[in-house]
């Protein structure tokens, strides 16, 4: 059993996984409330789900980017139970877990999230045998920054709010992905750690760090 967990923004999300069934997930939207509420969210999923932490071998927890105070707490919360009952643990980059729930595409897809400030985090993707795989580093600028890099058709999905969702649609050359596609699934998360646990590619718990941003990277196509 594998434990996911994700408080890389104000969207939390916690999932049990085996490897063949989600037993549980959980996703909601918290105001700055991370620390209160994702242990007792944790143990009510546990109880709901039919699971003990004894049945939990290994965890996942998305590193970033994001709010770096959310993403402590995730990261907080992983690191102590991974430490306490010796589990391996596996980071997971945020973005990755919004590009795994896209369908593949021939054209390029970009990931993106809130970072604050009027300004977005994203990371250019492409298919690769069947999978997105990121290219370059993860980069932060405005929404319209990014619109204007951007000259062929694109996929763009992950956090926007009702506004830019509208000014989004409007725009040519953005493929705009449904909300449901833009939501983090913990269970996403949980599949690729499980993929990465599966092939003993894990990380060390005390030295895991959330990614931080970078403003120079690949241009957009």
């Amino acid at each position: 059993m594998l434990l996911a967990v994700d408080t890389s923004t104000a969207q939390v999300g916690l999932a049990l996984y085996d490897g063949t069934h989600v037993l549980g997930e959980m996703i909601w939207t918290t105001r700055q409330h991370h620390t209160t509420e994702l242990a007792p969210a944790l143990s009510g999923l546990l109880n709901r789900s039919a699971v003990s932490m004894d049945m939990v071998h290994a965890l996942a927890v998305a590193i970033g980017p994001g709010s770096f105070t959310s993403l402590r707490v995730g990261l907080s919360l992983v690191k102590g139970i991974a430490l306490a009952r010796r589990l391996p643990i596996i980071g997971i980059p945020t973005l990755d877990v919004i590009a795994a729930a896209q369908p593949v595409s021939k054209h390029p897809l970009v990931a993106l999230l809130q970072a604050g400030r009027t300004r977005i985090a994203f990371s250019l993707y492409k298919s690769q045998k069947k999978t997105w795989q990121a290219e370059g580093g993860v980069r932060s600028g405005t929404l319209d920054e990014l619109l204007n890099e951007i000259e062929s058709p694109t996929i763009l999905a992950g956090e926007l709010s009702a506004e830019e969702r509208k000014k989004l649609s409007r725009k040519k050359n953005i493929l705009l992905a449904s909300p449901v596609n833009c939501t983090r699934r913990p269970s996403v998360l949980a599949e690729l750690a499980w993929a990465r646990w599966q092939k003993d590619d894990v990380d060390d718990a005390a030295a895991l760090a959330p990614i931080y941003l970078h403003v120079a990277g690949t241009p957009i196509v």
